[in-house]
């Protein structure tokens, strides 16, 4: 707030009198900084390193169970196979792609090395999941500033039941998650070594900036996943040139729009925008180099479109991928295990991946093997209230770390409320559930005090803290039979039933 100069009683001759000061109606909200790094890095390195070690084991344990194609991977993993055998997926006439191929190639390389079977097609995302969390530990110890939220961060996402699912399943959605991930902590670190560059007081240009083409590669990488990608690709585009000019603002630039105008744009717009495109692009190779790709002989078929210039192979791309748009906009179709974006903050609907029928033990009483696509209902259900607590920080604090999180969580689940009609799966939120999982631990952050808050202040926090960490871990063990469909008994299926809606 704006401080008050006490007024003279008396006007000096010659002196005008006291120009009157204007007084803000509420006060500025303070900017928080962002805070330094911690001096443990290679304790951080190997605490992350067990981390993703322990996440893999989970993970990859009994990973081939059941041998079956699950859900939609009646979809990728044989289009995978079909991209080690012709470089680009089958032409075929009953129905047509309508997700770009760089998932699949990954889906791809696990068979390559392992076979076509069960595990072979669903390693890959298990080392995805594993990299996500790797990544989300150093994601957050650099935002917080702390090495032990960090590896919250990490151990939660570890212990999130639909994290650990998409971990060992064939689909695409874990891929997304660990490049849009990927892209945002490549980011956070441009910012932060661009931020010190400026207030070292460089003159000249910044240089290439490597971390920031890493986000290109990595967003591009995205979007050639899944399209879905594309809103964090624009999100954190407009975002990072937001960091910049706060960088140049507060080194005391006197016109820091103009200054990032100049020198930051142009190497966004190349960064963000144009390697993007190419990654994509390259994602097609073998579309281009295959005589059958499917719509590939478009353009030939009707010369007589627009812009016949074009080469036809770009002309046929584009048409495909108009055929993709109008599909995922209009897909509709009513599903058993469909759910919109307000029920997934809350657990509302997860899905049925496998339940076989009429098993019995030596005892001739039913055997239920149940496997179920559900977050850990301990960790989801703060998602909301956390939720409420990032915009605070926004708002009240103008918090970067919360800026960072609340514009991947506009990204990853606002838009999908564009489109409500559109059905919907709960493994939709895998590229923002990382950021749900920062808002959290933004609150555990205040649980636990800043590093002046008082020993006894501190001690009580970590414990509270710690506890919720265990409830969460007690309650992931406790479903992980149902999320890898384990024998139980009817009895101890109905147990781990918390709500009608997933049944």
């Amino acid at each position: 707030m704006a401080v008050l100069a006490p007024e003279r009683t008396e006007r000096e001759p010659g002196r005008p009198g006291p120009a009157r000061t204007r007084r803000l109606p509420f006060p500025r909200p303070r900017r928080d900084t962002t805070p330094p790094l911690p001096a443990d890095e290679r304790t951080a390195w190997l605490l992350t390193a067990l981390l993703g070690l322990g996440a893999f084991a989970v993970r990859v344990w009994d990973l081939g169970y059941p041998p079956e194609l699950l859900f939609d991977e009646a979809y990728y993993p044989p289009e995978a196979r079909e991209l080690l055998e012709w470089g680009h997926e089958y032409n075929r006439g009953y129905t047509f792609i309508v997700h770009p191929p760089l998932g699949k190639w990954l889906i791809a390389a696990g068979i390559g090395l392992f076979g076509y079977d069960s595990f072979g097609w669903r390693l890959p995302s298990a080392v995805a999941g594993t990299i996500a969390v790797v990544v989300l530990t150093r994601l957050a110890r650099r935002l917080t500033g702390s090495t032990l939220l960090g590896l919250v961060a990490g151990l939660l996402l570890a212990l999130d039941g639909l994290a650990f699912t998409l971990s060992r399943i064939g689909l695409l959605d874990v891929f997304l998650q660990v490049f849009v991930l990927s892209a945002v902590a490549c980011l956070v670190v441009d910012r932060d070594r661009v931020r010190a560059r400026i207030r070292d007081g460089v003159t000249g240009p910044l240089g290439p900036r490597g971390w920031r083409l890493a986000a290109g590669l990595l967003f591009g990488c995205a979007c050639a996943v899944k399209w879905s990608g594309v809103w964090f690709l624009a999100a954190f585009a407009l975002l990072s040139l937001f960091w910049d000019r706060a960088a140049w603002r507060d080194a005391g630039a006197p016109r820091p729009t103009l200054v990032t105008a100049r020198r930051g744009l142009p190497g966004a717009v190349w960064a963000l925008a144009a390697v993007p495109v190419l990654t994509y692009l390259a994602s097609f190779t073998g579309w281009f180099l295959g005589e059958t790709s499917q719509g590939k002989a478009w353009a030939q078929q009707n010369p007589e479109t627009a812009f016949p210039w074009v080469p036809d192979a770009l002309r046929s791309l584009w048409h495909q991928h108009a055929e993709w748009l109008e599909f995922h906009t209009g897909l509709s179709t009513p599903h058993p295990w469909e759910s919109g974006p307000w029920s997934w903050l809350v657990n509302g609907r997860p899905i049925l991946l496998w339940n076989p029928q009429g098993l019995t033990d030596a005892a001739g009483e039913q055997v239920v093997r149940y496997t179920l696509m559900v977050g850990t209902p301990t960790l989801w259900s703060a998602f909301a209230p956390a939720l409420v607590w990032l915009a605070w920080r926004v708002a009240a604090r103008r918090d970067p770390a919360a800026l960072t999180v609340a514009v991947a969580v506009v990204a990853g689940w606002g838009t999908w409320l564009l489109n409500p009609e559109r059905t919907m799966f709960a493994f939709y939120t895998a590229p923002v559930l990382p950021f749900f999982v920062l808002a959290v631990v933004l609150v555990l952050q205040d649980v636990l005090g800043p590093p002046g808050a008082s020993r006894s202040r501190r001690q009580v926090g970590l414990g509270v803290v710690a506890l919720y960490v265990g409830v969460v871990a007690a309650t992931f063990v406790f479903f992980l039979p149902v999320l890898t469909g384990q024998p139980l008994s009817r009895a101890e299926w109905l147990d781990r039933m918390w709500f009608p809606s997933w049944f």
